[in-house]
């Protein structure tokens, strides 16, 4: 799988997705992240990539031209654009699952006031928000959403069925989990959970993942009856 990220900051992602897991992704080769400087698709010398919007109004917008001309550098035929924007789809596990099945997205992430109207409407496949809050641009969206993708991946966690029996894969957040010791402080480890008897561990996690979803987000057990 492949990232293009299209930003005005491109050193900026090469510190958090440089780390841990995605970064032995990265050196493992099950996933390439390559970020592209905008400016170097600007028409002058000083690099312009944004200009004031026509119909007055505050603030700058990102130019057509340097970002079409970047994508269209970038695109292939299995290419999927997609753009960070507060208008677009909310991002969720089910939406990284599906994009973690796409060979190459090239990512634009967004900055000042917003982007030219026809980059959406003739350039992006897809725009995704990760949240009903505002941010200085899109790279910490885009990082957001690698990460999710990226450690779904096959091999990319080691055991593949981890990404499988986590909080979002089912609409139902983790059950609790514990390690040694069995007892700390007098706080003890649920017995079922030492029993070895994997049909009750099994119940007493599909029970206690319910409970917790019913306090915490019941808005997610409303997905399974919609």
């Amino acid at each position: 799988m492949r990232f293009d990220i299209i930003t005005l900051f491109p050193d900026i992602f090469f510190g958090p997705l440089n780390e841990s897991i995605i970064g032995r992704a990265r050196k493992n080769g099950l996933v390439e992240i390559n970020a592209v400087n905008l400016r170097d698709f600007a028409h002058d010398e000083r690099g312009t990539v944004d200009d004031s919007p026509y119909g007055g109004g505050p603030g700058m917008l990102m130019k057509p031209e340097p970002i079409f001309e970047a994508v269209e550098s970038l695109r292939r035929a299995n290419s999927l654009v997609l753009m960070t924007s507060p208008r677009g789809k909310r991002f969720d596990q089910p939406t990284a699952r599906k994009l973690s099945g796409v060979e190459h997205i090239i990512m634009i992430c967004g900055h000042y006031e917003g982007v030219d109207e026809r980059v959406r409407s003739e350039l992006v496949d897809i725009e995704i928000s990760i949240g009903d809050y505002v941010l200085t641009s899109g790279n910490l969206a885009a990082m957001v959403i690698c990460d999710a993708v990226i450690r779904l991946l096959p091999g990319v966690l080691g055991c593949d069925e981890s990404s499988f029996d986590e909080s979002f894969s089912s609409n139902l957040l983790e059950y609790p989990q514990y390690t040694r010791p069995a007892e700390y402080r007098g706080m003890k480890v649920p017995e079922v959970l030492l029993s070895g008897n994997h049909a009750e561990i099994a119940a007493w996690r599909k029970g206690k993942a319910f409970e917790l979803t019913s306090q915490l987000r019941p808005d997610l057990l409303d997905k399974d009856t919609n």
